[in-house]
C-alpha cells in the first residue's frame, strides 16, 4: 500500500487481505514501506487480519521503514500484536518459519 491508508483507502486494504484468506493463504506479509499514514480504520483491518489468521494457526508481519507509522504502531501499543520488520526479506523469513506462534521482535 502507498500513501495515507485512512477510512477512504483501507477498503483495499481489507480486499487485499480478504482474498489471500480466501485463497487459503495462513502466513501473509504486509508491505507499508510505502505508506506514509495509518488511521484506525487500517489499524482495525490489520488487527481483524491477525485475529483470523490466529484463528486458523496463521501469521501475519509487517514491513515498515516509515518513522511515523512506526510512531502510531508504538502509540497505541501495536508493536505487542504484530511482527514488525525493516525489510520484506525478513518478514518472508520470518512467516516462512513461523507455526503460529509469531511475535514481535524483542
Amino acid at each position: 500500500m502507498r500513501g495515507e491508508i485512512d477510512l477512504f483507502t483501507a477498503p483495499d486494504l481489507e480486499r487485499a487481505v480478504a482474498e489471500a484468506l480466501e485463497a487459503g493463504r495462513i502466513r501473509i506479509v504486509v508491505d507499508l514501506t510505502e505508506a506514509t499514514y495509518l488511521d484506525s480504520a487500517a489499524l482495525g483491518v490489520l488487527i481483524d487480519a491477525v485475529r483470523r489468521l490466529r484463528s486458523r494457526d496463521g501469521v501475519l508481519a509487517i514491513v515498515n521503514v516509515d518513522e511515523s507509522v512506526d510512531t502510531i504502531f508504538e502509540i497505541v501499543g501495536l508493536h505487542q500484536i504484530f511482527t514488525i520488520l525493516h525489510t520484506r526479506d525478513e518478514a518472508l523469513e520470518a512467516v516462512a518459519r513461523a507455526n503460529g506462534t509469531l511475535r514481535a521482535p524483542p
